[in-house]
């Protein structure tokens, strides 16, 4: 077969050259032949597959056509691990492979390529190709596979170590190196090789550091509760024959050594960090208002004591949304924040060196990035507009001279078509001083009539800058809200303009439902609907096995069920050191369209497959690779050998 393959590539380039030397007599331009999308074939190696006693630390493998490595750093995977990074590259038709690390004896050595390896011209992969040889007198042959997904939604992880310890006791994955290790594929796939009889621990770990072993917090990690025992016995499996793409030729069962377990799923999570806390940066980007940024919150809020000013009552704090460890403070006096600079005491929490909270005081001085404008350039700006208006005079545009108004901005969310579950939202660009709400009006169109509806008015919780407006909307009615001017006015002595918004309340019929009747959750659980981008839409709890969303746009729906084990109402990480698992995740099988004026009841046993096949296909981000797949699709289907791979 290899001769073969070799001539036939001779007579090739033989018959290109004849083309190229005709085509130099003639016009017109060469047509390519087939697409070559046979990876390369393995020729030779030192030492030999398998090879007995092998000691010196060069390996060289040979193949049939001139190749490359692709990303050899993080595809290709040593076993032992190697502390001393091994010097992995690619010369002409082969691989050459230095380890740098002494080889230990009576170890059996697997060098995993995983689909590093490539022919030079296409780059066809040679799939799961691993070398084995020993340095003692026989093999370990022993494998162990599964897939690895991400705890929080189910993603497969691509590109984390899955390593065994044979060392039974928790600290061994906290201070030493990995005995076996394997790579996750683009799938989250893995399988360890050359694993001796024993019992081990599995783990996960994307290593940051380089040292095979759990030695950072910010690390992501995966382990199983239970143990691992390798095991193999004879099996069989079908092998197809294909005359043509859509006719089969023959099956044959052919038998193979199944080695187990193969379906390990293991759950990667990053642990919560309690960071040290500290003053990370204060600035003052405008003269009205600075900043404080720590690098984790605190329970209490910092004391601030003016020293070039009197600090008492002078400032409305803001906790900005999604920045729970800054502070904003918005000083209300204009005698204050017209300093050139704010010089002040902050007295904090503080980690010290034995990691405990002490209280801290700083000397700060703080100035405004953007200075106040000086009486000159004010001069010059309002001689600016007076030469704009005298042209604006002289051309028709402006009969007379208004003074021009500046109102505080206002931004009014009220959607034209408005969800009947939703509300509207009035935020600002600074915290408000006084809000008349009877210059408020919200009106519902009753025939011809606009008739007053009760409303409630609270401010956001999670910004002082904004204020909602809650009414009960009558589905497909129409709805007029109004604000008069100098209704409000903000802390820096601004008001508003009269403000109007029209909008229709959707009708009932423009809305589905979706009803989850759920069995094998735990007794708390809540499921979260996602959109097509696996974002979450909506959140309710499971009660008595269901779980309703009810006025739901028509489009695509996912769904995703969280085992709320702390019963806190969120999805909580796993703790390595307290042997505590992040908390469960179930994903509904399927993406479900809903259209308008439907319902859909669903009855969801969230234990009915296992988790690596529940997340749907469309909601994942981690794509295989594609082009590899389909560059290999033909040769691994018709050979026999599809997932199977190849280890010397």
């Amino acid at each position: 077969m290899i001769k073969k393959k070799l001539f036939i590539r001779r007579l090739v380039g033989t018959l290109a050259g004849v083309a190229i030397l005709y085509s130099c007599a003639s016009v017109g331009r060469i047509e390519g032949g087939p697409l070559d999308e046979t990876p390369p074939l393995f020729l030779r190696s030192t030492p030999t597959p398998g090879a007995l006693n092998y000691n010196r630390p060069r390996v060289r493998i040979e193949f049939d056509e001139y190749i490359k490595l692709d990303n050899p750093g993080e595809k290709v995977v040593i076993s032992p691990p190697q502390v001393q990074q091994p010097n992995v590259r690619a010369s002409g038709k082969r691989v050459l492979i230095d380890l740098e690390d002494t080889l230990k004896p009576n170890m059996t050595y697997t060098i995993d390529f995983s689909d590093a390896i490539q022919d030079n011209n296409e780059g066809n992969p040679l799939y799961d190709f691993a070398f084995t040889f020993s340095t003692g007198d026989h093999i370990d042959s022993l494998q162990v596979s599964g897939i690895l997904l991400n705890a929080a939604d189910l993603e497969p992880v691509k590109n984390m170590l899955v390593g065994l310890h044979a060392n039974l006791e928790d600290s061994a994955f906290t201070s030493l190196p990995f005995d076996r290790v394997g790579r996750t594929d683009s799938r989250g796939r893995f399988s360890i090789r050359g694993i001796a009889p024993g019992r081990y621990r599995i783990y996960g770990l994307m290593d940051g550091d380089q040292n095979y072993y759990f030695s950072q917090p910010t690390e992501n990690i995966a382990y199983a509760d239970s143990l691992v025992i390798p095991m193999c016995e004879p099996a069989v499996r079908p092998d197809t024959f294909w005359i043509d793409t859509l006719t089969i030729d023959t099956i044959v069962q052919r038998g193979y050594t199944r080695f187990m377990p193969d379906d390990l799923i293991l759950m990667s999570f990053k642990e919560k960090i309690t960071r040290a806390q500290r003053l990370a940066k204060s600035e003052r980007p405008v003269m009205q208002r600075f900043s404080l940024c720590f690098t984790a919150p605190a329970d209490t809020l910092p004391l601030l004591k003016g020293m070039n000013f009197d600090a008492t009552d002078a400032f409305i704090i803001e906790k900005p949304t999604g920045r729970i460890d800054t502070l904003d403070y918005w000083i209300k006096d204009s005698l204050i924040y017209k300093l050139d600079t704010l010089k002040m005491e902050l007295t904090y929490l503080y980690t010290d060196t034995l990691n405990q909270l002490v209280p801290r005081t700083d000397t700060l001085a703080l100035v405004s990035k953007v200075k106040p404008k000086t009486e000159e350039e004010k001069a010059k700006e309002r001689e600016k507009k007076e030469k704009e208006r005298k042209k604006r005079r002289k051309k028709g545009e402006e009969e007379e001279d208004k003074p021009e108004t500046e109102f505080l901005p206002v931004d009014v969310y009220a959607p034209s078509a408005m969800d009947i579950y939703d509300y509207l939202t009035v935020s600002f660009t600074e915290p408000i001083a006084r809000i008349d709400t009877s210059a408020f009006h919200l009106r519902q169109k009753v025939d011809t009539l606009w008739n007053d509806i009760p409303f409630d008015f609270q401010q956001d919780t999670a910004d002082i800058k904004k204020y909602n407006i809650f009414a009960d909307w009558e589905p497909g009615e129409s709805y007029t809200f109004e604000i008069d001017s100098t209704a409000i006015h903000g802390i820096y002595g601004l008001f508003t303009d009269k403000v109007k918004k029209d909008f229709k309340a959707k009708a009932l019929e423009e809305y589905g439902q979706i009803f989850f009747d759920i069995t094998g959750a735990d007794s708390v659980a809540f499921v979260e609907l996602l959109d097509g981008q696996d974002k979450v839409l909506r959140t309710v709890p499971v009660v008595e096995g269901r779980a309703d969303f009810y006025f739901l746009n028509p489009g695509k729906y996912g769904a995703r069920l969280i085992n709320d084990t702390n019963g806190n109402g969120k999805w909580d990480t796993g703790d390595y050191a307290a042997k505590r698992q992040p908390e469960a995740v179930y994903y509904y099988w399927q993406v479900l369209d809903l259209k308008a004026n439907f319902e859909l009841r669903q009855s969801w046993n969230i234990k009915d497959r296992p988790r690596d096949k529940q997340k749907p296909d469309e909601l994942k981000k981690q794509k295989p690779d594609e082009d590899k797949k389909n560059k290999n699709r033909n040769n691994r289907s018709s050979s026999g050998n599809s997932g199977r791979g190849y280890s010397y």
